[in-house]
């Protein structure tokens, strides 16, 4: 029986501009981190004064509210630290939990009967500096946006929360910014409530019909889904494979965002695991209830190429999700056999529990083979090791090329998420290559589990079926949870990647474009009618 769940995509605040503060409306103020005093006219008078920093010991550091002065027309004062767009991030999303805290404890004293005060605002206004930068801006409207955030399977109806912010600037592009990273946020957003889900409601066909029915609202975005049939048809061993051991039959998704013809085209595969038991090499019952999680890489691709249909970028992107659940029964594979993948490459299983390097290895071959992308990146929450190895913060980024490597560095500073190189042969990289021949397999094609580290060994194990491609390998099974909220990160599914999703795609037809326009240019500087 189907547990119900809220209803999807988790309504977020929304963020406005505008140029002067309405009457009414509760006023938060920032403030850097060491400032004493604010020149704040709120009603007419003074709102901060060196006296009113003193008693209530604010420093402004990032992520630092308090109420303000009782009787001023300052409601909150926010410190955004030295103004680093981590900076601004975490004081957005304190200044949402602040407001969201206030809101429930004026409603729950007007429940009660007890005097509430004024009612509870669902409306604030926000004044940064003048001159903020779009960096900022971003940063800032993340954290009013996400901090708030909450996933919650309750009987009880929604409790009131924040509804609006509005940023209080005469800056003509700062409402275009907010508009792209409220676009952002809300990719965020819906990766963290597809992997919150849980998995009693979520198998690989509510995934499927999930993902087209939220990206079915996007703009000149087509999405299929091909059943278990579809998949014998066409040969996707790896995901028959894993998903042969459940009642509930696998799924493959795939979403197409056209573009221009000649535009560049980016292939983003996201793994999709519902559930994940281990199958016959089941992992220990601590822990095993976070697995619900396993299809963040899935989610992150859902939500970054709808995000991108909103923010329409000169590229074309396919979104390909290969979605199984990993159960274990009579019908499940086993260690010891031979699986055909799409294209004929065969491997040798090893370990049932590394169910996700077997479904990704399907869509990547389909990728190669049908779509011939330009890049290819594929997203997955893999490896243990990468938590070992960068903690539960940083995900793990494994390249084909150094310039592959500098696009989703890049992409990752813009989106706010953090990326460590791994190692991986590639153009100035061979620390890898000892790992290079654990590979082959004496039985098949392949070893699904070669010797060596385990996440270098997963990544070598893909790189066999990108077919020489640009290719990056992002293995997220460390940031894609979270065990305490932090910055505008809240405990659960936190939805990362999904913004270096769109920031990498995004930026990879900018620089494209750039590059035409430059070898334009440069063949008319250097054209036979140039020196005349």
């Amino acid at each position: 029986m189907h547990t119900s769940v809220p209803v999807l995509p988790t309504a977020l605040p929304e963020v406005e501009t505008i140029t002067a503060p309405r009457r009414g409306t509760p006023v938060a103020v920032v403030t850097a981190e060491g400032t004493d005093t604010v020149e704040v006219v709120v009603g007419g008078r003074d709102a901060l004064t060196t006296e009113w920093f003193d008693a209530v010991g604010h420093t402004g550091k990032a992520g630092e509210v308090h109420p303000g002065p009782a009787g001023s027309g300052v409601a909150w004062v926010v410190g955004t630290g030295k103004g680093e767009p981590g900076h601004w991030r975490a004081a957005g999303a304190a200044l949402a939990r602040a407001a969201n805290a206030r809101i429930a404890a004026r409603t729950a004293a007007a429940d009660t009967g007890r005097p509430a005060g004024r009612s509870a605002d669902t409306v604030l206004a926000l004044a940064p500096p003048p001159g903020l930068g779009a960096d900022e801006v971003t940063a800032l409207v993340l954290g009013l946006r996400l901090g708030g955030y909450d996933y919650q399977v309750t009987g009880e109806p929604a409790p009131p929360r924040l509804r609006t912010i509005r940023l209080v600037t005469d800056e003509r592009d700062t409402a275009d910014t907010v508009r792209r990273a409220s676009v952002l946020a809300a990719a965020t957003g819906l990766a963290r409530d597809l992997a919150n889900t849980p998995s009693n409601v979520k198998d690989p066909a509510w995934l499927a019909r999930t993902a087209q029915r939220v990206a079915g609202r996007a703009p000149g975005l087509r999405v299929t889904v091909r059943d278990e049939r579809w998949l014998a048809e066409q040969g996707f061993g790896g995901v028959l494979a894993v998903g042969g051991g459940s009642a509930r039959p696998p799924r493959f998704v795939e979403m197409e965002l056209g573009g221009r013809r000649g535009a560049p085209h980016v292939v983003l595969v996201g793994k999709g695991i519902t559930f994940d038991t281990g199958g016959l090499s089941i992992k220990p019952a601590d822990g095993m209830h976070l697995m619900r999680t396993d299809m963040s890489g899935a989610a992150a691709v859902i939500a970054a190429v709808t995000a991108l249909a909103e923010l329409a970028p000169d590229v074309r992107v396919t979104g390909l999700v290969p979605c199984a659940e990993n159960q274990v029964s009579g019908s499940s594979y086993r260690p010891g056999d031979v699986v055909r993948h799409y294209g004929g490459r065969t491997t040798e299983v090893t370990n049932t529990d590394a169910e996700g390097r077997m479904v990704m290895a399907d869509a990547l071959a389909y990728a190669v083979e049908r779509l011939r992308p330009d890049l290819v990146v594929d997203v997955a929450t893999l490896t243990g090791a990468m938590k070992v190895s960068l903690g539960l913060r940083t995900g793990g980024a494994f390249a084909s090329q150094d310039d592959v490597w500098e696009r989703v560095d890049a992409a990752g500073v813009a989106a706010g998420e953090r990326w460590w190189r791994m190692p991986l042969a590639s153009d100035a990289d061979t620390v890898a290559d000892e790992f290079a021949e654990s590979v082959h397999s004496r039985l098949a094609d392949g070893a699904q589990c070669p010797t060596g580290p385990g996440g270098i060994a997963a990544a070598m194990f893909l790189r066999e079926f990108t077919g020489g491609l640009p290719w990056a390998h992002l293995d997220i099974a460390g940031p894609a949870r979270a065990e305490r909220t932090y910055d505008e990160v809240t405990a659960g599914a936190t939805g990362f990647a999904a913004r270096t999703l769109v920031e990498l795609a995004a930026g990879y037809g900018r620089r494209e474009a750039n590059a035409r326009s430059n070898s334009a240019n440069l063949t008319r500087n250097t054209g036979p009618l140039a020196a005349r």
